[in-house]
Formats: structure tokens, sequence, C-alpha cells
């Protein structure tokens, strides 16, 4: 196992696994520049080291976001945000070729709440609650929040989380498909670490290109998404992986999967 540690991340590796921590407890995990760079540079780190197949991205026990702190939205113009580095930041989340497994708790709000729902599986404990409360404060969801509720649940839920900026309980957001499971707080990181270890055990490569090919129907046509699913599979009937797990079902045996 490797740690290493930033001011607001906690970070670790452990069989495939990469988790990452949001640690500023003492503002309920909200979210500053800081923050957003540190969680960024850690998750970069994750995408580059061949030892990680995985990530795990939570803010343990307590909240795992209360969102972005006011402050830095306040600092933002009219013209400023579209292209400012918090922008870039949340790109980048979005972007993450390995699986992501967000495991909340407590507040998921605004930001926070953007950033779990671009994950691509929600573990959350009995005690979490979703919102996008941005159109309390005069202003929406900038960084996916409008689009993501509606891409998991559907229209109506997305008009609901923007237009009325409700809460919902994690068993009221398991009900409407925001979310994939809801175990008790306590069971909540060895629920969210033990799905991510499975997944870890899976050829590196085809992880990589299912989260490709389920992503595509977010900025794609149906026949567009259908064609770059071709492609990704022909891409892996080439690799080392695949000949290996072919041959590992013929001959009854695990496959050693090389991410190759």
């Amino acid at each position: 196992m490797s740690d290493f540690q930033n001011k607001f991340i906690e970070a670790s590796v452990e069989q495939g696994v990469g988790v990452i921590r949001l640690n500023r407890s003492n503002a309920r995990n909200a979210l500053n520049l800081a923050v957003l760079r540190e969680l960024v540079a850690v998750l970069e780190q994750h995408e580059n080291d061949p030892g990680v197949r995985v990530i795990v991205l939570t803010g343990g026990e307590g909240n795992f976001s209360s969102g972005a702190d006011i402050d830095m939205l306040g600092t933002h113009t009219a013209a400023s945000y579209s292209v400012s580095e918090i922008r870039s930041h949340y790109e980048t989340i979005r972007a993450a070729k390995k699986p992501m497994v967000a495991a909340v708790s407590g507040f998921c709000l605004g930001g926070g709440c953007e950033i779990a729902l671009s994950c691509d599986y929600v573990i959350a404990s009995d005690s979490a609650v979703f919102a996008q409360p941005e159109i309390k404060l005069g202003i929406i969801p900038g960084a996916g929040g409008t689009q993501l509720w509606a891409l998991r649940s559907g229209a109506t839920e997305q008009v609901s989380a923007a237009l009325e900026g409700k809460t919902v309980t994690a068993f009221d957001a398991r009900r409407m498909r925001l979310i994939n499971q809801v175990v008790p707080k306590a069971a909540l990181m060895q629920a969210a670490l033990s799905f991510a270890q499975t997944l870890a055990q899976r050829a590196p490569l085809a992880l990589c290109a299912a989260k490709a090919a389920t992503r595509a129907r977010w900025r794609m046509s149906l026949d567009a998404a259908l064609d770059h699913e071709v492609l990704l599979m022909s891409n892996l009937l080439a690799s080392v992986d695949a000949h290996e797990g072919i041959a590992a079902f013929l001959d009854k045996r695990p496959a050693q999967f090389r991410g190759a």
C-alpha cells in the first residue's frame, strides 16, 4: 500500500484501487480552488499510475461535500466563469478515463453533487442527502448539475433539481435512479472498496473502454455511439489481455490481466 497526502486531500493505493478522500471537514468539505487543484492533481496521478485500475472518491463518513465556497463563486463575472480554472477542473474530473466510484455520506450538495454524479457508480450511506441548491442563490448549477441529474434519473427529476433546488435523501435518490446503492453509514467505505476491488480484477484496457463506450451517449447520437463502441471493441481484440481472457476461459483458469 502506498500513501501520499496534500493539505485538503488524503489518498492511497491498495489492491488496484486508488482512494481519494476530501479532507476539509471543518468546512464540510466545501470546494475552493485549493481543494479542486489538489483533487485534480491526485486524480491525474491515479490516472497515470498503471497500478491503479479503479478510483474511489469520498469525503469519509462525515460529509461528501457541501458544495462550492460561495466566496469563490462571488469572485467571477459574467465573462470569467466560462473560461475559469474552476470549470476546467470539473471538466477534468468528468473526463477521467478510469472507472470512478463515489462513496457518499452526509451532505452532497451543489458542486459536490456534480462531482459525485460525474463518477460512474455512486454508493451512498443512509445519511446522505443530495441537492443542487444553486437556484436559492440566484444562480444555477454550472458544472454539469442540470444535465447529470437528467442523464441518471430523467428530465422530470432534472427540472425539480434545477428549478426547486430540493434536497433528496439517499433512499429517494436510489428510487429515482440517481445513485446505484444505499448502505448503512458504517459500511460505506467497505462497500465502495469491495465493489472497486471487484472491478479492479477486470482487464484494465477493457474497463476504460467500457467507460468510454457508456459515456459516448453523453455527447453523441445513438448511431455515432454504436460506431464508437465497435471501434473500442476492435481495438481491444488486438490486446494481450483479450487473448489472455479468451485463453483463460477456454483453459478454465483465472485470467492474469496485465493492462496491455
